[in-house]
């Protein structure tokens, strides 16, 4: 995590919101991801989201779990509250948390890896519970933390830095999430503000589980066998003063098309993804024709892009469970305790 604060100074012409805040209002401190990793766009699309909603800093609530990924929570509203749990149970951690104070807006920033192997139980709990909050997958195939092992969303025949072919299909989120019944469902580009913005903020708005899945490139981990501009190479054939790690600054890969149109993006590493963005007879409410444009689409080598799936028809955790409004901290102790008769009458019906 990094501990430098950004200084505080805001250009006077910088626009407000409805709370007198600029955007610089929602920053957190500096980051420490590579230069040119798409996280970091990521980061300044939830805080051009979150400013264009006008929500308090201190009303956010911001999770994740451990990676890449999960530092996010750190560049970003520095005033809101914050809790950064282990490797795959940010779910559980959120679910507590807003059964406890559902008044607060619940952001779950996790990668691939966290959501998809090590977290997928929890992940999808979560989906049936239909718990009132945003979740961002920062998607970029690899384990980056630790060196750029294969995850649960790296498509077969893509290569790892040291070569090696992975053979695993991929878990996709998008159809998974249909196939478990999530109740808003979308998918973007870390790297095309343009669409992603309106995303998060349509997530952040929606009365149930919202999940954004976000393909978003690694910079770092192309310098794979037999690269003449790999660090391996520059090391054998230079002299070295002293040993250490370097990542060169990358520059941001961006994205700008038209809403269905398709358009291939060239990263990093000089492979290329196919994105295309779902147009206006793309109905987002049909669950079986979602599902079946997208594995289509899918067999055409394309990534769809934009509003997925949306069904406002579902209540959430809190509808379902019937608790009672407001935070549970502020219900009196009569309301939480109602006495060991009462107490002792539920236990028996266990009995």
């Amino acid at each position: 995590m990094s501990f430098i604060a950004k200084p505080k100074v805001a250009h006077p012409q910088l626009p407000r919101n409805e709370l007198n805040l600029t955007v610089r209002d929602y920053e957190g401190a500096m980051s420490t991801l590579c230069a040119g990793c798409g996280h970091d766009s990521i980061t300044g699309a939830i805080m051009q989201a979150v400013f264009e909603l006008s929500i308090p800093p201190h009303r956010l609530a911001k999770l994740s779990g451990i990676g890449c990924s999960s530092k996010t929570p750190a560049y970003f509203a520095s005033a809101s509250h914050g809790f950064n749990t282990v490797h795959g149970r940010m779910p559980s951690v959120a679910t507590g948390a807003n059964a406890a104070n559902q008044d607060l807006h619940y952001i779950g920033v996790s990668g691939d890896g966290d959501t998809l192997s090590i977290g997928l139980g929890q992940f999808l709990h979560a989906v049936r519970r239909n718990l009132n909050m945003l979740y961002l997958i920062e998607n970029n195939g690899v384990y980056g933390l630790t060196k750029g092992q294969f995850s649960a969303s790296a498509d077969v025949g893509s290569k790892a830095k040291k070569g090696e072919t992975n053979q695993q299909p991929p878990i996709d989120p998008a159809l998974t999430l249909l196939a478990t019944g999530a109740t808003f469902i979308a998918r973007s580009f870390s790297g095309d503000r343009a669409q992603l913005v309106p995303l998060i903020k349509a997530g952040m708005k929606h009365r149930g589980f919202a999940v954004i899945d976000v393909i978003s490139p690694c910079v770092t981990f192309n310098d794979h066998e037999g690269s003449t501009k790999s660090y391996e190479f520059t090391r054998k054939h230079s002299m070295t003063a002293i040993y250490t790690d370097f990542v060169p600054p990358a520059k941001e890969i961006r994205a700008e098309y038209e809403a269905g149109k398709a358009m291939p993006i060239r990263m990093h590493d000089g492979t290329e993804i196919v994105l295309r963005k779902a147009d206006g007879n793309y109905d987002p409410t049909d669950r079986v024709a979602a599902f079946e444009y997208i594995q289509q689409r899918q067999r055409a080598g394309e990534i769809v892009t934009g509003l997925l799936y949306i069904d406002e028809t579902k209540p959430d955790m809190h509808e379902l469970a019937n608790t009672p409004p407001g935070p549970l901290a502020s219900l009196p102790f009569s309301k939480v305790c109602p006495g060991s008769k009462t107490l002792a009458s539920i236990q028996s019906r266990f009995r």
